[in-house]
């Protein structure tokens, strides 16, 4: 290779390394982040982050405990269901149909031994069910999103 594709070669192995680095990305529409702790440790920050900023847990699915029930494996799996009113509701006058996407989920979950938070862009969503009009209700949702798995996952 002469030096001109060398350099071009490793600027584009750099920049595709720095983007796939951070614990965020996003795959099929998910926002996805790495934790440090446990599943139920991860689980566990979420539930005090979301009731701590005043949002309400409507569920805590163990899915690893309910494959457990019929004797079957499964990596350790919670879902937890939260959501906000104040901000889920313009969405739903919106679009009522975007009530199966809501209220939000995240998913935590084993993956080879590292814990990942997962949880569906906001902007999928408001794709998905064609919102309009509810533009910052999303962007509340995104970002409060963000904040809650962030601190979950640190």
């Amino acid at each position: 290779m002469t030096l001109s594709r060398n350099l071009k070669f490793a600027a584009t192995a750099a920049t595709l390394l720095m983007a796939t680095a951070g614990s965020v990305r996003a795959e099929d529409d998910w926002i996805i982040k790495n934790s440090d702790a446990s599943v139920e440790q991860t689980a566990d920050k979420l539930v005090a982050a979301v009731e701590k900023a005043g949002a309400k847990v409507f569920a805590r699915v163990d899915h690893a405990a309910g494959a457990r029930s019929i004797d079957a494996e499964l990596a350790d799996m919670t879902l937890i269901m939260f959501g906000n009113p104040k901000i889920g509701t313009p969405i739903l006058q919106a679009s009522p149909r975007a009530g199966i996407d809501l209220p939000n989920r995240v998913l935590i979950w084993d993956e080879q031994g590292q814990t990942r938070v997962g949880y569906l862009d906001p902007a999928a969503l408001k794709a998905r069910h064609q919102v309009e009009g509810a533009d910052k209700a999303f962007d509340v949702m995104a970002g409060a999103l963000g904040k809650l798995t962030d601190v979950a996952s640190k």
